[in-house]
């Protein structure tokens, strides 16, 4: 099976690239230099050329403050947006299946229950807008792929909370974090894991929800995270850092229908300590 991984120099696509490492699976990998997903003229020709049968794709413009304003606007668009429709049409030209990551930001937090796969979006800032804008083109272009919605993504290659936690840390013995906002933590691994399952057990194609078990405030992730150091964590409201993009109050999204494949998930608490244990 002909493999590519796009945006491999990622948070998650060097996770999924160390991943299929470990199984011994041979692959493409390509970030932005090697392959603009923004073309549409290089994708078809390298789609053409390469003849790729699955393609993971992990290239996306993840910095959502940015993208609230010039040149990020610009660039969430052209990446998040125009990038994927460019790789849905050339996969699904070829008959490829494309696997593509999205977000919990497609939703706008004000639901009290878990967010369900077909519950009505309503993104409420840009970057969730074009991710969500990502989705219904993959939905419909492609006649085999796999949209996979996450959230709190952390992992050991790229910035993320946990990293930005135990900075703070070292530096702080007070550190106040928002207690108005939750969500579910994913660890890469897991994320990558699970990209992989869909394809390699042949589950069927649609849109899944996928983050580690249980939920938390971002206060409660920080307490976890550094549970063993010697800093204060006092709970404050979201007004109190205010930021250029509307972040979701309650972004908790249903793991039934990832998890009624039979795929096995680890609560967010031990997928961290795990991850910690492996960065030491």
């Amino acid at each position: 099976m002909k493999i590519l991984v796009t945006g491999a120099h990622g948070q998650l696509g060097t996770e999924l690239c160390r991943l299929l490492d470990e199984k011994k699976i041979t692959y493409t990998a390509t970030g932005s230099a090697q392959l603009d997903i923004t073309d549409s003229k290089q994708i078809d020709s390298f789609f053409a050329r390469e003849q790729p049968e699955v393609v993971y794709d992990c290239a996306a413009f993840t910095v959502v403050d940015a993208a609230e304003e010039e040149p990020g606007r610009t660039i969430n668009q052209a990446v998040n947006v125009q990038g994927t429709q460019n790789l849905a049409i050339a996969a699904e030209k070829i008959g490829a299946t494309l696997v593509y990551v999205s977000t919990d930001y497609v939703f706008d937090g004000t639901n009290q229950a878990d967010y369900l796969e077909g519950d009505t979006p309503n993104p409420r800032n840009e970057y969730g807008r074009a991710k969500l804008a990502g989705e219904r083109a993959v939905q419909s272009t492609m006649t085999k792929a796999y949209i996979v919605r996450t959230s709190w993504v952390f992992g050991e290659y790229g910035k993320n909370f946990v990293y930005t936690m135990q900075n703070l840390a070292k530096t702080h013995r007070e550190l106040n974090v928002v207690n108005d906002q939750v969500g579910r933590p994913t660890w890469t691994r897991t994320l990558a894991e699970f990209m992989l399952y869909c394809v390699n057990e042949k589950v069927a194609y649609g849109l899944y929800q996928l983050s580690n078990e249980g939920s938390c405030s971002w206060y409660e992730f920080a307490c976890e995270i550094l549970r063993d150091q010697n800093v204060k964590i006092k709970a404050v409201e979201s007004t109190q850092f205010p930021q250029k993009a509307y972040r979701p109050r309650h972004s908790v999204m249903s793991l039934d229908k990832a998890e009624a494949t039979g795929f096995q998930l680890m609560s967010w608490q031990d997928a961290l300590h795990e991850f910690q244990e492996q960065i030491k």
